[in-house]
């Protein structure tokens, strides 16, 4: 029978075998307690994507500030504008390929805490900076951090909730992570063409997210370790003693101990980067791979760029911000709405039908002239990249086993990370020569790979353990 809990989350708990440790996590109940460690774990990704998308919104107060340049003027012979980006990305590129990998030798919950710290205090240096070339660099210190986070989160996340639950948890914790998305916009609307306490606005908007971000930390110093990693490592004891603690706070008595022997803990304790290209998994890194490198354009491209892109089609720069505030309200709402259906889809299925609807509402944009329609295709098209990126993120983290998980996700994740270092320069270059519709062209194309490469070679998870897919 489903019931509700006081999270408004629907409790369709199902009898699992408790005697493993898949088993036990899988019984565990959608109760306050769980969604609790996952608002938790939500709150650090909130301002990960706050400082991405913090990007698109503080440049133009660089410009103002006379800080960044465009065209051939900027530090690197481009506009700073995008070299801004690209440091971003460049930095998440090496944070996700060369430092998540620490997440399956150190754990979760270290890897994690250490990320989110270095984030917070480099992104309150670079508020402080007052050239071009050390605000680049300062971002691109910020990136490698946020690059280890998002991957450990995401790791972290699938192996606590139990298999029915998962998709559903991964959209709420976007929805919580999203938050961050109109909380950046309305800010930088308000924040940036102001100058407060000799402070120029954008540097405000920095430091509200490094201050913030310090802060989550320190509440957030007792989270579990993952019991999955533990068992994998051979500390089988504490894998027990913190698997049994949320199932106290799930409000259930907590199950036997499992053996050593049990199959979801006895594979090998650690991981090589070869065995992601292994006849197993070969086809599955491929693939996302591919997914990975495409859907960053599409996400990135239109998030990052939007108050460009409608300053593009004749919005001047404080309409095209109140605009964009209006149009990222989709991505919790999206989120949030989505929560309710998204154990009911194969994941695989749920990354193509929001590719293709980014597909239809790319065009209708491009074609826009109108702002109400403007903003109503923005919408929808911020709605589906939400659902776009709850789905990847659970989905990419199903496919490999524990002792590889972090290394074959970071991997994988980076190739969005690296796309977007070129996508930026050449998104520039595309809205100078081509205008906003070029811009829109070049992700629904980018849009259309992603729809390709998971709908024909992406297998299917839904309701399976992590150790049977």
């Amino acid at each position: 029978m489903t019931t509700f809990t006081s999270t408004g989350m629907a409790n369709d708990h199902i009898a699992a075998d408790r005697r493993t440790l898949a088993g036990r996590i899988d019984a565990l109940p959608s109760s306050a307690g769980l969604w609790r460690f996952i608002t938790m774990l939500a709150l650090g990704g909130f301002f990960e994507l706050y400082d991405l998308f913090e990007t698109g919104y503080i440049s133009s107060g660089l410009l103002a500030a006379g800080v960044f340049h465009t065209g051939s003027e900027g530090v690197f012979g481009i506009a700073d504008q995008a070299a801004f980006a690209s440091a971003t990305f460049l930095g998440l590129f090496v944070g996700a390929s060369l430092l998540a990998p620490y997440a399956d030798r150190f754990g979760r919950r270290l890897t994690f805490m250490c990320a989110l710290a270095w984030y917070g205090v480099f992104s309150l240096l670079m508020a402080f900076q007052q050239s071009a070339e050390m605000i680049i660099l300062f971002r691109f210190l910020v990136g490698i951090g946020l690059g280890v986070e998002l991957v450990t989160i995401d790791t972290y996340l699938s192996e606590w909730v139990p298999a029915h639950l998962r998709s559903r948890a991964f959209a709420y914790s976007f929805f919580i992570q999203f938050l961050s998305v109109p909380a950046v916009a309305l800010m930088s609307w308000w924040l940036v063409p102001q100058t407060i306490l000799s402070l120029e606005g954008w540097r405000w908007v920095v430091i509200a997210g490094a201050v913030c971000s310090l802060v989550i930390w320190l509440i957030r110093k007792n989270l579990p370790e993952s019991a999955r990693w533990l068992a994998q490592q051979g500390r089988h004891q504490e894998a027990h003693r913190v698997l049994s603690e949320m199932e106290k706070r799930c409000g259930i008595a907590p199950g036997e101990d499992f053996s050593d022997s049990d199959a979801s803990a006895a594979l090998p304790k650690k991981g090589r980067f070869s065995e992601i290209w292994s006849p197993a998994y070969r086809k599955r890194t491929l693939m996302l791979v591919v997914m990975n490198f495409f859907q960053a354009i599409g996400f990135f491209g239109f998030g990052n760029w939007l108050p460009a892109l409608l300053s593009g089609k004749g919005a001047t720069v404080t309409h095209s911000l109140l605009y964009a505030f209006f149009i990222t309200l989709a991505y919790p709402l999206g989120s949030l709405i989505c929560s309710r259906y998204a154990d009911k889809l194969e994941n695989k299925w749920q990354i193509v039908f929001s590719s293709l609807m980014t597909v239809v509402f790319g065009t209708l944009f491009a074609l826009a002239t109108n702002p109400v329609l403007m903003i109503i295709c923005g919408f929808l098209i911020t709605y589906s990249n939400a659902w776009l990126t709850f789905s990847y993120h659970a989905y990419q983290t199903e496919i490999f086993p524990t002792h590889i998980r972090a290394r074959a996700v970071g991997f994988c994740y980076s190739f969005s990370r690296l796309s977007t270092v070129f996508s930026s320069i050449l998104i520039g270059l595309i809205l100078q020569y081509a205008g906003s519709q070029g811009v829109i062209a070049f992700i629904v194309l980018s849009m259309l790979m992603v729809m390709l490469s998971v709908g024909i070679y992406g297998p299917k998870t839904r309701g399976l353990d992590l150790e049977n897919i």
